[in-house]
């Protein structure tokens, strides 16, 4: 999983908390990706992530934007 992050970003924060409640109870591998750097920057690019937080899991856009818990824990159950 890699979190697109930017400074003072009050989403981005929720993000990380709630990435940090749900890792309890899955197994998450998290980088955290600073958008406004090179790799950020393409990431976003590539992904279409049109602001921070960006949420992508296995290579894919899960979000960005405002994390719904609900909806991420529904995905883990899922997959």
């Amino acid at each position: 999983m890699t979190l697109l992050t930017q400074q003072n970003c009050t989403w981005c924060e929720q993000a990380k908390n709630i990435l940090q409640d749900v890792s309890t109870t899955h197994s998450l591998v998290i980088e955290e990706v600073e958008l406004a750097s090179t790799r950020g920057r393409e990431l976003a690019v590539r992904y279409g992530v049109v602001f921070a937080p960006g949420i992508l899991v296995d290579g894919q856009l899960f979000s960005f934007g405002r994390l719904s818990e609900k909806k991420l824990r529904r995905w883990l159950a899922k997959n």
